[in-house]
This record gives structure tokens, sequence and C-alpha cells, in this order.
């Protein structure tokens, strides 16, 4: 059905607006056939990130890195991790098959003060936080309610501008949840449906977005920029699009194709946005098989992990793989990660604690 003309108009300059603000990265979850649930994510930055993948096992202990009262955590799960300017860990997946992705989100405004019954969690420490220690969506969603956290930002390392992200969550059955902060409150959307983040605006505008093209037809005509409204149309388009499989290969192939319709050319940035830039890498996280893809734009390797063969006990060292010095990877690299010094998610600085006492 053509939406009016006027309709057409008005809601085509509310996009305009929109995406004059947005940035960039995209998440995607498939829905397979016996089981196979596939979420991919790209991760777009004007420079380079200094990304590394880890091996964290189970039995590690952490810390919220925000001060007093912090929260604080024995990790449940190990898990395969992407770590972004030696600051934090952008995506993941765990031993059970939950994945979290950060993308960034310009409308974020997290709590001004925390509550007494809130432990304290650095964003650095946010997704590793739900990796660590829940198995599926539904755990992790039921815990915020029953042992709420206080989310507390702090500046992008090496500058004087603060974070600004949204976490999707997404397991090995399907179900999925994205955890936004609009207006310093923690606002969910669980379900299995929401199988696509981009970034601005916050997430109801962007399902609106997603109807709006839903209306016209993609096989007619889709947005093309690198915009994220453009980019969540046809993500949203193609997600349901793409046959359904029960072949792991096939379904990891067809998301990876769904990635690359949505990635930004090397070379492009713009300016004033760091995000609205080239993709860096991108990773698929095959949750039924545990395996877990990792494909950089620069070099245009395409390796896994797979889990299943990972040494994640508690006692097992935290490893890395080695990266940034040319190193080619192909095929599973489990065996190629080395023991080193355990991660240290960086902390919120006391400046900005003193705000909160």
């Amino acid at each position: 059905m053509r939406a009016p003309r006027s309709f057409s108009l008005i809601f085509g300059l509310a996009l305009v607006g929109l995406a004059a603000n947005a940035q960039a990265c995209t998440r995607v979850v498939y829905h397979g056939e016996d089981g196979l649930n596939i979420t991919g994510r790209t991760m777009d930055w004007r420079d380079p990130m200094n990304t590394r993948l880890w091996l964290f096992p189970a039995g590690l202990k952490e810390n919220g890195g925000a001060g007093d009262n912090s929260a604080a955590w024995t990790s449940r799960y190990g898990s395969v991790v992407v770590t972004s300017l030696n600051a934090a860990v952008s995506d993941g997946m765990n031993q059970k098959g939950l994945v979290a992705n950060m993308l960034w989100l310009n409308a974020s405004k997290y709590p001004d003060q925390c509550a007494a019954n809130e432990k304290r969690l650095a964003i650095s420490a946010w997704a590793q936080y739900f990796l660590d220690n829940f198995a599926t969506v539904q755990e992790a969603i039921a815990s915020l309610k029953t042992h709420p956290v206080c989310l507390i930002s702090a500046p992008i390392p090496g500058t004087d501008r603060f974070t600004t992200l949204h976490l999707s969550l997404s397991d090995a059955s399907g179900n999925s949840a994205i955890l936004e902060y609009i207006h310093g409150k923690l606002v969910i959307h669980e379900g299995r449906q929401y199988q696509v983040m981009t970034n601005d605006p916050e997430y109801p505008q962007q399902m609106a977005v997603a109807k709006y093209w839903e209306q016209i037809g993609g096989t007619r005509f889709l947005p093309g920029t690198n915009q994220a409204p453009d980019r969540f149309a046809r993500a949203e388009f193609y997600i349901h699009a793409i046959p359904k499989t029960a072949s792991n290969r096939t379904g990891v192939a067809q998301v990876l194709s769904v990635l690359n319709n949505v990635s930004v050319p090397m070379g492009i940035s713009t300016p004033g946005h760091p995000n609205i830039s080239t993709t860096r890498w991108r990773v698929v996280a095959d949750q039924r098989n545990l395996h877990y893809y990792y494909n950089s734009t620069s070099s245009m390797d395409l390796f896994w992990v797979n889990l299943n063969k990972a040494d994640l006990k508690p006692g097992a060292p935290v490893r890395t793989l080695p990266m940034g010095a040319g190193q080619t990877y192909s095929g599973d690299v489990v065996d190629k990660f080395v023991p080193t010094k355990p991660f240290h998610f960086v902390p919120v600085p006391p400046e900005v604690l003193a705000a909160y006492r």
C-alpha cells in the first residue's frame, strides 16, 4: 500500500532531520530453522580502535569500576569478546550463547544520581556484566528488576566527549532485548521481534521508521545512505527477506551478506561524527553452535572462535589473540590465543564520580 503523498513528504522530512544527528553501527538477529539463531553487527568508527579479541574464563572476580558501592561479581560463564580503545568490551558471546552488543546512541541520558539499592557500574563494563552473569535474555532482564544497577558514563578515552551507548542482548533461543537510558530512566524492549538495532533516534522512533518503509516495500525501493534510519530500514527488510535455513554455514553467510549491505565503505567519514565512518569490523555469532566469527575490513580476514573447544573453566588463564602487527588468520583460531594479563575496564574518573556523592 502506498502512503498518502502528504504523509510521505512530512515523514520524509522528519527522516532527514533524524539522519542529521544519526550515528553508525548496525546489529541484526537472524531466526533460522532447527534452533539456529545468529546475531551479527558492524562496528563503524573514524579512527583505528586498537581492537582485540579475548577469551575470558569463568571464575573471574570483577568490579564495576564506579567507586563506592560498585557492583562486584564472579563470572559464572566464560566468553569470547571484542575490546575497543583499550577501554571496554564492545561485543561478545558467552558459553550459553548470550550475545551483548554495544552501539552508539546520542539520545542516551544516564541517571544523575544512583539510588541506595543500586550497585554502580561503569559503562565500560556494561556488556561484560551481562555476559558474565546470565545465560538468557529473560534471566538478565529479571535480574535488573530485582537487583538494579546504576550505569555511569565516562569520557571516551583521549577526548572530553562522554560515551553515550545503548545495549542489545540476544540469546540462543532467539529472544532479544534493547536497553536504552532515556531521560535518566532505563527503557527495555524485550521480545523476539526486536531483531534490528542501529543508533539514533531512540528505539521506538526507529521502529516507526521501519514501519514507514514497510509500507513502501523493500523490493521496490530502500533508502541507501549510511545514516542510521536508512541502515535500519535496509537491515530490517533483508534480515526477514533472506531464506530460513538450518545450516549454520549458510546462515552465517546470509547474515554476513546483510552486514555487508549496511557497512560503510573504507575511507568514508562525516566531520564531527566519528561514528558515521568506515566500518572497522564485523562479527557474527552462531548461538546454536557457539561459533563467533570475526571479519576485519582492513585485511578481509574471516576467522572464528569455537567456544566448544576453548578452555573457559575457572582457573584457566585469560587469553588474547595477537593482532595489530600484520597477523593473518583463517578458520578456527581458538588455539592461537595466548595467555596474558587480565583486561581492565576503564573506571569512571574521580571527577565524574564526585557528582554522585
